[in-house]
């Protein structure tokens, strides 16, 4: 069953992030609908294990991608280069030809470099002179990145932005979890031993099963009208697209698959509406001076729009 397999990919994450399970179940969700997820947060929070964790847990071909200013398009997608020995031109694989790919402080990349991941993330494909090819399947993208206040970064264009399935931040753990973290990590590395529970063709079919997950009518144009007021609301200036929409559609019935339940509620829609919508939104400068977040926004949209009731 799904719900049982997602548990399982749920739990061996576990293994290794202590006190997450809200970021966890996300990470799973993003992996049900095939879609990519933006970690974001101070160094040092776990981002990449959380990354690394999730693509150990997999059992798919993984690449990492350290983005850095001098980083350029061809060392993520690949070159042709001239085989003296074959006196003819060879294609050399980048490391964003795996299923599971991370990039790593995405943010520290010229906007030149972001943009070579574009047509991946979208089209599942990636065109070097001319010639298109194929990515793996499943394919995903796992990105970390620091807060643009840091020193050294550069902003992500929005169309890139968009693009994610889901933005997540970790936050600093509690007390406890701190402490359970250094009991964890005392003796060894958790990471180096865990073990993948799912395989690519399995994941590839609980994939598929996430699309047969029923939404109702009512469900449906609530998913709906919630974006669409993102667009009317005086303090945002740019609102969700189309693409964010089927988004929340999406996410929403992988959160019912993981419930065990073959339909979606208006209670899905609301969980996920902060972490796919906000970072698609652009709210204005005078919104930011008054001190109100994207998030809070987010949730005021949520609340203002009705929630469609069964009616008997």
């Amino acid at each position: 069953m799904l719900s049982d397999t997602a548990r399982r990919i749920v739990e061996n994450v576990k293994k290794v992030i202590v006190g997450r399970d809200e970021v966890v179940e996300l990470a799973v969700i993003a992996l049900l609908c095939e879609g990519h997820v933006l970690i974001e947060d101070v160094p040092g929070i776990g981002k990449t294990t959380l990354a690394k964790t999730v693509a150990r847990s997999l059992g798919c071909s993984f690449q990492r991608i350290q983005f850095t200013p001098d980083l350029l398009p061809s060392d993520v997608t690949g070159i042709y280069y001239f085989n003296q020995k074959q006196q003819d031109f060879e294609f050399r694989a980048g490391p964003v030809m795996a299923q599971v790919v991370l990039a790593d402080e995405i943010n520290r990349a010229t906007p030149r470099t972001q943009a070579a991941l574009l047509e991946a993330m979208q089209e599942r494909q990636v065109t070097i002179d001319g010639n298109t090819m194929l990515l793996p399947r499943p394919f995903l993208v796992l990105a970390t990145q620091n807060p643009i206040e840091l020193e050294g970064t550069f902003p992500l264009p929005e169309a890139q932005i968009d693009r994610f399935l889901l933005k997540i931040k970790l936050g600093y753990p509690t007390e406890q979890e701190e402490s359970d973290i250094l009991i964890r990590f005392e003796r060894t590395d958790p990471l180096v031993g865990l073990k993948p529970v799912v395989n690519p063709d399995e994941l590839l079919q609980m994939q598929a099963a996430v699309r047969q997950v029923r939404v109702e009518d009512s469900v449906r144009m609530y998913i709906v009208r919630v974006a669409r007021a993102t667009r009317e609301h005086p303090a945002v200036s740019l609102g969700v697209s189309p693409r964010g929409t089927m988004a929340l559609y999406r996410t929403a019935q992988a959160r019912a698959a993981m419930r065990g339940r073959d339909f979606v509620i208006p209670d899905d829609v609301k969980v996920l509406a902060p972490y796919v919508l906000t970072h698609r939104i652009i709210i204005s400068s005078q919104t930011r001076l008054r001190g109100r977040t994207t998030e809070e926004v987010v949730m005021e949209v949520v609340d203002q729009v009705p929630v469609p009731v069964e009616t008997l």
